[in-house]
């Protein structure tokens, strides 16, 4: 369980801005389960998602994101990984492979956590944000994931990874516009049909 509590380049929890917000949303609470909720919906609400918000810069890390206020859901989920594995709740990343239009090809991933709570286990939680489509709420033990699973060649993909997708990483880092990250979202090939 070690490797989801990693401080890491990009999880930089131990940042003196992410910790102290951190500690702030956790303060006067001891159960994970209300932690997890009170940074959850922080990142969902407080940060906005760039293309929805069309804003810059792009963001990686997760003290990135809180300096700039804004993040695709990829960088989101990094915050929120980094405040909760911050007050020592292992916390992972998982993806969706969707289509972008609803119609099958092209593809692309969708970035979310996974969080693991005491009686409760492994909860995928998603802050990407909501908007009149979406409404994702904190309400274990039930996920409220932005995305459903529609059509042929989506998927919910169901490693929980320790660590961003170098896939994931590579974009934000080589794109410094949007819209450009809008047009370059990353997909990958499935090994089996996981629908």
């Amino acid at each position: 369980m070690q490797e989801y509590l990693r401080h890491t380049e990009i999880i930089d929890w131990k940042h003196p801005e992410v910790e102290k917000l951190a500690k702030e949303l956790a303060s006067d609470l001891d159960d994970p389960v209300e932690i997890t909720g009170k940074c959850f919906e922080w990142v969902r609400d407080e940060i906005y998602h760039s293309h929805d918000h069309c804003m810059n810069p792009i963001t990686l890390k997760a003290s990135e994101v809180l300096s700039a206020g804004t993040g695709y859901c990829y960088a989101k989920s990094h915050l929120l990984a980094a405040l909760l594995r911050a007050n020592d709740i292992p916390t992972g990343f998982c993806y969706q492979r969707l289509s972008r239009d609803e119609d099958g090809e092209p593809f692309c991933l969708h970035g979310l956590n996974a969080v693991f709570l005491p009686e409760i286990g492994w909860l995928r939680i998603d802050a990407r944000g909501n908007k009149k489509s979406i409404d994702t709420k904190y309400n274990p033990p039930e996920e409220s994931i932005a995305y459903e699973i529609k059509i042929k060649g989506e998927a919910d993909l169901p490693e929980i990874w320790a660590d961003p997708l170098p896939v994931i990483v590579e974009l934000l880092t080589k794109y410094d516009n949007y819209e450009n990250v809008w047009e370059n979202l990353p997909d990958i090939p499935l090994i089996r049909d996981w629908s």
